[in-house]
């Protein structure tokens, strides 16, 4: 049965490599005949979350920015696929920052249960995207019955660019492929 798939990319790089790893594991989904979407958010406009709990009522944040759109979106996916640049061994700060935003999925009904995680790192050592999966297990642990199914480790990339031709970018995409 075909999955909506919902891939947030979450890079301030238009073309960063972990953009990369969104559009090959979006490739994949595709061409298993699933309805599959990215949402960039370099170009979003997504204030900090003001913990104010307004959401816990509204069941959307009460700041009128890009976020309620994408926090909706994801409402309605089967499968949502993070991917992060890796800042100092975590997510990047647009991530968190989309993360904190979404609080108002705690108080609601939603489709997806299977998360993925798509993360570039400068290191070479798979412990540098551990900060990242354990920043997002916190999240999934908010949300009955969700899981995180499969995690993309990007390593050694730093500049633009640096990833092409590179055997991760299959992984994404047989990684999507397979949801």
């Amino acid at each position: 049965m075909a999955k909506k798939v919902l891939i947030i990319a979450t890079s301030p790089r238009k073309n960063g490599n972990s953009n990369r790893l969104a559009q090959e594991f979006e490739k994949g989904a595709l061409s298993n005949g699933n309805e599959a979407e990215i949402v960039y958010l370099y170009d979003k406009k997504i204030a900090f979350c003001k913990g104010c709990m307004v959401c816990s009522g509204l069941h959307k944040c009460a700041i009128n920015d890009d976020a309620n759109t994408i926090i909706e979106k994801m409402k309605n996916a089967d499968v949502i696929a993070w991917a992060t640049p890796v800042y100092y061994y975590n997510m990047s700060g647009q991530m968190k920052t989309m993360i904190d935003r979404s609080n108002a999925l705690y108080y609601t009904e939603n489709k997806f249960k299977d998360i993925y995680l798509l993360a570039c790192a400068a290191e070479n050592h798979p412990s540098a995207i551990d900060g990242t999966i354990t920043g997002l297990k916190g999240w999934i642990a908010c949300h009955s019955g969700v899981e995180l199914k499969g995690v993309i480790r990007g390593l050694g990339v730093y500049e633009v660019g640096a990833i092409e031709n590179m055997p991760v970018l299959k992984e994404a995409y047989e990684m999507g492929k397979n949801i």
